[in-house]
């Protein structure tokens, strides 16, 4: 089965799926049950994404030649950072350190296969204006707060409308396929949504800088190649559910994981070209040699994925 014919396969049976279990739950009185739209939305141009500017485009970009001025130091998490505003006045939440690259690449895969996502984007430097003098600082990830979406609260993994379904189970394996370490409710947002195409409401992962190194309950280092490339994916499958090596927060979010689970999220990831994965790279500030063992693992990932209870 070629790369193209698989992905809508397997995402075929998906929305088969899916519409089944809606037709399925009743509706209750007065209100309306989520849709999957609100998590996951079928990426039917999956081939023609583009992972350097991502679904926001280069428009909603921050310009790496202005002069920002500094609002307030960021006040939560463990990452530096700070708030800052543009001189189009756009106000834009500054992720410095070592998490910054990451979520940036993760953002990118995340939205490239059909979950929502806030505008960020990568600068590797970047000059602010704080009390009357203008200094360069270190950059990082930018979030842009954008009109239209309107941040809401946090869900929790467990509680989700979507538990069990090909796109929530999906999103897992992939975050475990990226060694995102970080799976706290609490970096889960709702965004009420306007004049952003036809979804009213996004269930979104967001703050997804630890990633891409180790997977560990306390303080994981992320952003290391060598952690990342050493790390094992899958170690077996028991009584019909998949094992994986993944000691991080929330760790049992992963014990009724299927291998049809996996399959279905290892074949949407192949459906990326290398020319995409690079970009995603790219657009967080890694060179090809930098990005190289990341991507060469990711594939190995992925290849074990598709084969897995095959």
């Amino acid at each position: 089965m070629g790369r193209t014919s698989g992905v809508r396969t397997l995402l075929a049976i998906g929305a088969l799926w899916m519409g089944a279990v809606a037709a399925a739950r009743p509706e209750p009185p007065g209100d309306r049950p989520p849709s999957i739209a609100e998590l996951w939305q079928e990426p039917a141009d999956l081939a023609a994404r583009d992972l350097f500017c991502g679904p926001w485009g280069a428009s909603n970009a921050p310009d790496a030649r202005a002069t920002f001025t500094f609002k307030h130091d960021k006040t939560h998490g463990t990452s530096p950072g700070m708030t800052v505003v543009d001189p189009l006045g756009r106000t834009w939440h500054v992720k410095q350190g070592r998490e910054g690259p990451p979520e940036v690449v993760v953002s990118r895969i995340l939205s490239a296969v059909g979950y929502h996502q806030p505008p960020v984007y990568f600068l590797p430097s970047f000059s602010i204006v704080k009390a009357g003098t203008v200094r360069m600082e270190p950059g990082g990830r930018f979030r842009l707060s954008v009109q239209g979406l309107t941040h809401r609260g946090h869900w929790i993994w467990e509680k989700s409308p979507f538990v069990g379904t090909p796109p929530y189970q999906g999103l897992l394996v992939i975050l475990v396929i990226l060694n995102s370490a970080d799976l706290k409710n609490v970096n889960n947002t709702v965004y009420d949504v306007t004049g952003h195409g036809d979804v009213r409401r996004w269930f979104v992962v967001r703050d997804l800088g630890t990633s891409l190194g180790a997977i560990k309950r306390f303080d994981p280092t992320p952003n290391n190649p060598q952690t990342f490339s050493r790390h094992r994916f899958l170690t077996g499958v028991v009584d019909g559910y998949v094992r994986f090596r993944y000691n991080a927060v929330h760790r049992d979010l992963l014990d009724h994981v299927t291998p049809a689970d996996v399959r279905w999220a290892s074949q949407l990831l192949a459906g990326l070209s290398d020319g995409q994965w690079q970009d995603a790279f790219r657009a967080a500030g890694y060179s090809p040699t930098s990005a190289a063992p990341f991507l060469q693992r990711i594939r190995q990932k992925i290849d074990e994925g598709r084969r897995v209870g095959s």
